[in-house]
């Protein structure tokens, strides 16, 4: 199993929360996404790893500009 976190900018409510956990939660091999709304933290985790800008294009998409943690 494999874990990523990665901080999105510009949601501000749950709905926001629900759009980027549904996006990602779409792409292949992902087993559950937990998003923080305060600190914008997006923690992915996976069966098989997911290159970053994969899950980053997926946050992106939704309207919200995502980096990868460190």
């Amino acid at each position: 199993m494999a874990t990523a976190s990665f901080t999105a900018t510009g949601m501000t409510c749950q709905h926001c929360v629900g759009s980027v956990t549904q996006e990602v939660s779409e792409l292949a091999h992902v087993t559950s996404v937990s998003v923080d709304l305060p600190s914008g933290t997006v923690t992915v985790e996976s069966d098989a790893s997911i290159p970053q800008d994969e899950i980053i294009a997926a946050i992106d998409k939704e309207g919200y500009p995502a980096v990868a943690s460190k």
